[in-house]
């Protein structure tokens, strides 16, 4: 270059900066650009984070089948008015029980998608969309970011965010940033105490998060339940110990107060016991744990355990409490909603284990069930015997039938017969829906609660749909005509978007007396200690 011009030397300088740093930019973009699971799905410690409603089944099979029908009902609705809502759950693990689990809830979903879409002339319609955040909502911040921005988009037009199966702080955060920004939030699935409204005596009070509603009891609700229940059925004799898991964990925190707070009837028994977890789906050295206290226990007097923690530690503790060999000892485990997925991680091992040598129950699970398939049918059986009984054979007229139990069986019988067009039409969930566990029933009555809000607030010009919060105010008006007849019950919501007296199965695990153990509906439990008033007129919490 001795004998180049110094204006080409200054310029081939320029351009040789210019160029590698060009090539220094793409390259770190290259190694900083975020890993992806596909287009808009972004890859976070080894999981797929984000929000798709294409048919992506996050990378796990047993959702892949029911993700690509809700793409199908997507695209079937693309070109009428229609709103976007969002399911958020966790959609992958390594747990093959969790990912059936998450089947069903995705199963719940489509069908109640199907039952939203359904009218003629009715809209908006509804666009489903998938929302990951990830095991145990770890990251649900972008997640939420994500939601957001589809709320203020004129194109996606988000209106309404659902799912939330686990009562944990990260999932408390999702809802209250949701609630922050007037996202319409419906938790079909979450009961602890900590993500709900609490209702005033005088109807005034001011939500903790606005635009929040529930379609299940709180774990307070499910106790005063199961409490209700049991002492109609002459337990005030028996001994009762509370055992539960110190792990920070808003359900097991909030059973664990339900439990303590219940007005015992019967004699006092031993003191509380604790365990810690690791997590929601590790055991750790909780069986460990469990053999001192099932010794302890059976040392006791005691009979019935109230048990506030999750299914797969219910499961270790159940079989540790049949193992101790306490002798011509029976105990009833009493459990809360999350224990509806119990059946489906027990082995036939682990019902011999329950059994024990005798061949007779050692021990039984009791939990408050959502919801349960047996519940209306098997209750309305009970009520005609009863009427027959005092009425001398007289059928009863429409105004005299028990509306809490024959809209819930009309709406579980309609659920029925979707999940029958929906095979007829060769459509594949990837396994026909097991109603037992009641996700399946729960999301379905969450999607068709808020297609049933969303159609009686949309009004005028077809096209023109609910803002946010008038989606969001319309929960309190789901109430007496306005119910919404649920497969779990009647689902009518107060001014701060609680079900009110919604009622729980209550439900046994029997091991029998050989091979594998049943599911057994035993009865229903009321919050309030009688059935929801007719109509479902909610009536005046003032003193």
């Amino acid at each position: 270059m001795s004998g180049m011009p110094r204006w080409r030397k200054i310029l081939y300088t320029v351009l040789t900066v210019a160029v590698a740093g060009a090539g220094g930019w793409y390259g770190w973009a290259v190694l900083n650009r975020p890993d992806t699971c596909r287009e808009g799905i972004e890859r976070i410690g080894g999981e797929c984070i984000g929000v798709n409603g294409d048919g992506y089944d996050f990378g796990t099979p047993e959702i892949s089948d029911v993700a690509r029908a809700i793409a199908q009902e997507n695209s079937r609705i693309q070109g009428q008015p229609h709103v976007t809502v969002a399911m958020m759950l966790p959609l992958q693990s390594d747990t093959a029980a969790l990912r059936r689990q998450m089947r069903s809830d995705l199963q719940g979903a489509y069908l109640g998608q199907l039952q939203a879409n359904k009218g003629e002339g009715e809209p908006p319609k509804i666009r489903l969309v998938l929302a990951n955040p990830g095991r145990s909502y770890q990251h649900q911040s972008p997640v939420v970011d994500t939601l957001l921005r589809m709320a203020a988009s004129p194109e996606d037009r988000l209106r309404a965010v659902t799912g939330f199966n686990l009562s944990l702080d990260a999932t408390e955060d999702a809802v209250r940033r949701l609630a922050d920004h007037k996202v319409p939030v419906l938790a079909s699935r979450i009961s602890g105490d900590q993500i709900a409204n609490e209702d005033a005596a005088d109807g005034m009070a001011k939500p903790t998060f606005p635009g929040l509603a529930r379609i299940i009891p709180t774990n307070h609700d499910a106790a005063q339940a199961l409490a209700n229940f049991n002492g109609e059925r002459g337990r005030e004799n028996s001994k009762t110990v509370l055992v539960h898991d110190t792990r920070p964990d808003n359900y097991s925190e909030s059973m664990a107060k339900a439990f303590s707070g219940i007005d015992e009837k019967g004699p006092a028994g031993p003191a509380a016991m604790s365990f810690e977890s690791p997590a929601i789906d590790e055991a750790g050295s909780t069986g460990n744990q469990f053999t001192q206290i099932a010794n302890n226990i059976c040392d006791s007097d005691a009979d019935i355990v109230y048990f506030a923690g999750r299914t797969l530690h219910l499961r270790i503790f159940a079989l540790k409490l049949a193992e101790v060999g306490c002798k011509n000892r029976h105990y009833t485990i009493i459990g809360g909603s999350d224990a509806a997925s119990l059946r489906q991680d027990m082995t036939s091992k682990d019902w011999a284990q329950l059994r024990g040598t005798g061949g007779q129950a050692k021990v039984t699970v009791q939990y408050a069930a959502p919801a349960h398939p047996d519940a209306w049918s098997t209750e309305l059986a009970a009520w005609h015997q009863k009427w027959n009984t005092s009425h001398k054979g007289r059928q009863p007229t429409a105004d005299e039938l028990p509306q809490y139990l024959t809209e819930p069986k009309a709406a579980l019988d309609n659920l029925n017969k979707l999940i029958d067009t929906t095979r007829r039409k060769g459509t594949s969930l990837g396994a026909t829906p097991n109603l037992e566990d009641s996700r399946t029933m729960l999301v379905y009555d969450g999607l068709v609660t808020i297609g049933t809000a969303l159609h009686q607030v949309q009004s005028g010009d077809a096209a023109t749909v609910p803002g946010l919060e008038e989606a969001g105010r319309e929960w309190s008006q789901l109430q007496s005509r306005h119910r919404v007849q649920g497969t779990s019950g009647l689902i009518c919501l107060t001014s701060v978007g609680n079900p009110y007296d919604k009622p729980v199965a209550v439900v046994e695990l029997d091991p029998g007396q050989k091979g594998e153990g049943r599911l057994r509906f035993v009865g229903l439990g009321w919050p309030t200690g009688r059935e929801q008033p007719r109509n479902c007129v909610i009536p005046s919490r003032a003193p």
